[in-house]
């Protein structure tokens, strides 16, 4: 008897397949991986340092110092684009969301690729994503952060760089909390501390979104 599987079971095995995807991820249950940030105290400075990252407003525009760097991130945009394509197919979209990916994951000292990995997990590369639990947008940020660290407005969530940028300062903060353990600041970011499966999904699915040389 032929085993029938949901359009998420025969992505999954395409991935295991093409080893984007380890075994116990694509075995792992078919429901959306977001979760919930939890709201914990934050010391003033932490708070503080934190408000400071959300406010500065720089535009999410990439400065070179040479030929070579700028070479080297026209040909990340090139090869995301590609792949990004069958998830977003407008074409102006596709690259305004890549260049402020690009652009917050650098600013906050995060990889691209990780980056990417955990937008595709949490919501899909969907900008209007709302979880079981409130979380918002392509990070699934908890309305929380808003009062704790921005202006209170939890409607701009679902704005592409605030959500991006709010995304990526959580997760650079939960690195640093964790001291560098990813696997451990992964499950803090989806509220699954110290369980394996947010965690391997993530990581599972950054393979995909890795440069060629990489």
């Amino acid at each position: 008897m032929s085993e029938t599987l949901s359009p998420v079971g025969r992505e999954r095995r395409r991935l295991t397949v093409a080893g984007l995807l380890s075994p116990a991820v694509a075995l792992a249950p078919a429901l959306a991986q977001a979760g919930a940030q939890v709201e914990e105290p934050l010391a003033d400075s932490v708070r503080g340092a934190l408000s400071a990252a959300i406010a500065n407003s720089a535009p999410p525009k990439p400065a070179f110092d040479n030929t070579e760097a700028r070479l080297v991130y026209l040909r990340w945009l090139g090869a995301m684009s590609t792949r990004l394509q069958r998830r977003k197919a407008e074409h102006i979209t596709r690259v305004e969301f890549l260049e402020t990916l690009w652009y917050e994951s650098r600013r906050a000292g995060l990889e691209p690729a990780l980056v990417l990995g955990l937008v595709q997990v949490e919501s899909g590369f969907r900008k209007y994503a709302i979880s079981s639990a409130g979380a918002r947008g392509y990070m699934q940020v908890m309305p929380f952060w808003t009062r704790l660290i921005g202006d209170g407005d939890p409607s701009r969530l679902f704005h592409m760089q605030t959500n991006l940028r709010f995304g990526c300062v959580i997760m650079r903060h939960y690195l640093d909390v964790e001291r560098g353990d990813l696997f451990m600041a992964l499950g803090r970011y989806n509220g699954s501390r110290g369980r394996a499966e947010y965690p391997n999904a993530v990581l599972g699915a950054r393979r995909a979104w890795l440069p060629a040389e990489a």
